[in-house]
């Protein structure tokens, strides 16, 4: 289960770096049907996935701090990534949600890998 995760994070991170690189080059794929989806699959597998992790090891947020900071860290990428990909009009708009979605889900890696809350 931990791996499968592993691999769709990364797989998630992937398609919206691609989808950010399309973005910027005014790419045609970004209209395809799959690419429209994918991320969508992929994210509530993963989302999925977490949660079964999560209980299947009994681990709450409220009580694993560093599970309640990922959350956040994860929230704050979706909603980097949404900016990114939806509201930023101009490539420098664009470009700031990138970095600020990788910031993002560096943090949830590094409270993964570490277990260690970074606020709490």
């Amino acid at each position: 289960m931990k791996h499968l995760h592993m691999t769709l994070a990364l797989l998630s991170v992937l398609l919206f770096t691609l989808r950010f690189v399309w973005l910027l080059t005014n790419s045609e794929q970004l209209n395809k049907k799959w690419v429209k989806i994918a991320p969508h699959v992929i994210d509530t597998f993963l989302l999925l996935l977490g949660v079964g992790l999560a209980v299947k090891l009994s681990m709450n947020p409220m009580e694993q701090l560093w599970l309640g900071e990922k959350l956040l860290a994860v929230l704050g990428y979706i909603f980097m990534g949404f900016y990114t990909l939806k509201l930023a009009k101009t490539n420098a708009m664009r470009i700031f949600g990138f970095v600020g979605s990788l910031a993002w889900i560096s943090i949830a890696v590094k409270l993964a890998v570490t277990k260690q809350g970074i606020f709490f």
